[in-house]
Formats: C-alpha cells, structure tokens, sequence
C-alpha cells in the first residue's frame, strides 16, 4: 500500500486496516482509492431504509452523489479475522449522527459485505433520570 491507500492490484490481509482504508479514503473523496477497497460484487445494505446496493461502481456511486457537505470521523474499528465493525460520527451540512457498519472480507481481503446502521438520536424517558448519567 502507498501512503496508507491501497491500488486496485494490491491484496489487503488485514479487513481491520482496509475498513481504515475505506473510511479514510471515503473522507478524503478519493473515490479511486475508495473503490480499490471494495470487492467486484461488493454488496451494501442499509436495513433501516430497506436499501441494496451491489457491486463495486454503484457503491462508490451512491457514497459520490450523497448529498450535502459531508464529513466523517472514525471513533472504533474492530476487527477479528474477517470481520469488522466500525463506530463513525458523521457530519453533513453541520447536523451531526452516528454509524455503526459491519463489514465482512473477501477472500483477497477486499470488503464484500457493509450493513449500515445510522440510528436516529432521542431524548431518554425521564423515568431513567436517576439511574443514568447524561453525557
């Protein structure tokens, strides 16, 4: 890897580090060096929208087109053999939110499968106020 960023050709071992990748690269709008994390047939879901997107060019298409300025920062990446979890925040036109995405690696250790999670924040029942510390 160059500078961090994987190349189409290079394998990538290590799902933890090409979730990393993928992020990082995702942030910066490389969309080259994004794509270069993804398998061929990656397949992408977001079970809260019912949404599937397949395929490498229309993952990258779909994170190109969204919407808005947009940032993101990656709190946690946990990973264990060939998968991973990640915990970003994310920024768009100065609202924030928060993702947690499960990532799965093909065999060459390109990411195969993303389900991600964007829950929507709320205010906690006021029945909880003395058990809990609001942070």
């Amino acid at each position: 890897m160059d500078g961090g960023r994987a190349t189409e050709g290079e394998l990538m071992a290590d799902i933890g580090a090409t979730v990393e990748t993928y992020w990082a690269t995702a942030q910066a709008r490389d969309w080259r060096a994004f794509g270069a994390t993804l398998a061929d047939d990656v397949r992408y879901e977001l079970p809260q929208t019912r949404e599937r997107v397949l395929g490498r060019d229309g993952v990258i298409r779909f994170n190109a087109e969204y919407v808005g300025e947009w940032s993101l920062e990656v709190e946690r990446v946990v990973a264990d053999g060939e998968q991973a979890v990640s915990w970003v925040r994310y920024s768009v036109d100065e609202e924030e939110t928060q993702a947690i995405s499960f990532f799965t690696a093909s065999a060459d250790g390109r990411i195969q499968t993303i389900t991600d999670f964007w829950p929507t924040s709320y205010e906690a029942p006021s029945e909880r106020e003395h058990l809990v510390e609001r942070f």
